[in-house]
């Protein structure tokens, strides 16, 4: 098969690792990749969400199947462009419809969802500009703290948790009337607060059938002790600990059987990853959010758990044969921890250069914002790499992790020291 893999972060290079070791995956391009992606499969200057150009790439390579790693072109409906034209309809793509992806596209569009089917989740209400001051006054009848969310695509940094009251309607105020993160923002989703300990539930879906992959839990925020703002992920650990048969029992019962059930009542085409965030309240299950894809930097501990080849399952995604495949996974627990760019989430500065790459023994390393320039690897990005490693325990893992990270540098790297401690 010769497959191209949309995307250019941690996420890409781990599925990238992954699919090449396959005997059905004759070559792989990614579009645009990274460094990393770079030593193992053929990067294209492609941007994932310019689909004419795709489909001249797709066309003249005789690419075979296409595996869709961000948000953006599902949400901009990549699944329905190779489906409505008659050059590409044959070739899979892997990853939901356009209105499949509205489930992360749109905050309100996944709470009706979820609601709708009875799926375990927070109460809730949304407003836009003209409803902001009902938006207050709805924030009056919430305990603290309140959870403000905006509708659309804020690349994982447009849901904010407030302490103060007046905070809040500031805030509020400040995404629905002075745009705080654009259309994006254009509505608000605020909604109940649960307390507990988060997780999150993966999923690959034909449409009919599903296979439940390892658990993952990641670290948002930039802080040691969960501080500070909110980032794309420092860190995950796979699998999550706490999380024993009975919770993966009810898991599966209450949230992942009635979201594939919804897909088929709702007519709503999808085949791809569901990314379920979840939190766990007394042993209760509860959705906070939906993804369309896999989330990053949990990619980097899940895929490296799955024994099984990962093209064979994407094939039986495309032809809806998910059911005949068994999936195996390694025993062992996985870890990554991400270096950063001195800066972010906020400011930071790029083209650093990064040393001690072929000093790393015992763990991989997963590019994620990183390209080749003039033969060295230099920093493209806010989050940087990703150090997977696998041990008998998260504990193992990690220290495994961090002993590499000592032999790496670049300008202002930065890292938590602090990953995976609340589960000790």
């Amino acid at each position: 098969m010769r497959i191209l893999l949309l995307g250019s972060g941690g996420r890409e290079h781990a599925f990238a690792w992954k699919m090449i070791q396959s005997p059905l995956c004759e070559t792989l391009f990614v579009a645009p990749g990274n460094a990393g992606t770079a030593t193992i499969a053929t990067n294209v200057a492609l941007s994932p969400t310019d689909f004419d150009a795709i489909k001249s790439f797709v066309i003249q390579e005789k690419v075979t199947m296409v595996v869709v790693g961000p948000e953006d072109p599902l949400v901009k409906g990549i699944y329905d462009f190779f489906l409505n034209d008659t050059a590409l309809k044959h070739i899979p793509v892997i990853g939901p419809s356009k209105l499949g992806a509205q489930l992360e596209g749109s905050k309100e569009f996944a709470k009706e969802f979820l609601i709708r089917h009875n799926i375990p989740t927070a109460a809730y209400d949304s407003f836009t500009a003209e409803t902001v001051e009902k938006g207050c006054e709805f924030l009056e009848t919430l305990q603290p703290p309140y959870v403000l969310k905006a509708d659309g695509l804020a690349a994982g940094k447009g849901v904010l948790i407030i302490q103060d009251l007046a905070e809040a309607k500031e805030e509020l105020r400040n995404m629905l009337v002075h745009q705080k993160f654009g259309n994006a923002s254009s509505k608000v989703v605020i909604e109940e607060f649960l307390d507990g300990i988060e997780l999150s539930c993966f999923v690959l879906t034909d449409g009919k059938n599903y296979k439940i992959l390892p658990t993952a839990k990641d670290y948002k925020r930039i802080g040691e002790g969960d501080t500070g703002l909110n980032t794309g992920g420092m860190g995950a650990v796979s699998p999550v600990p706490y999380v024993d048969a009975v919770l993966m029992e009810k898991i599966e019962t209450r949230i992942v059987k009635p979201t594939i059930d919804g897909f088929k009542k709702d007519g709503i085409p999808y085949k791809g990853f569901v990314f379920i965030g979840l939190i766990n309240v007394n042993d209760e299950p509860i959705v906070i959010e939906y993804n369309v894809r896999m989330g990053d930097p949990e990619t980097e501990v899940v895929i490296p758990r799955l024994k099984t080849d990962l093209v064979e399952l994407f094939l039986a995604v495309a032809n809806e044969k998910l059911d005949e495949i068994t999936l195996e996974v390694d025993e062992r627990s996985a870890t990554t921890i991400m270096v950063v760019s001195g800066g972010y989430p906020e400011d930071f500065e790029k083209g650093k250069v990064i040393s001690g790459l072929e000093t790393i023994q015992d763990s991989i390393v997963f590019h994620a914002g990183t390209k080749l320039d003039n033969g060295n690897v230099v920093s493209n990005g806010g989050r940087v790499l990703a150090i997977t490693s696998y041990g008998n325990n998260f504990e193992e893992a990690i220290k495994k992790s961090y002993q590499n990270i000592d032999k790496l540098n670049f300008d202002k790297m930065y890292f938590r020291k602090d990953i995976g401690n609340d589960l000790k």
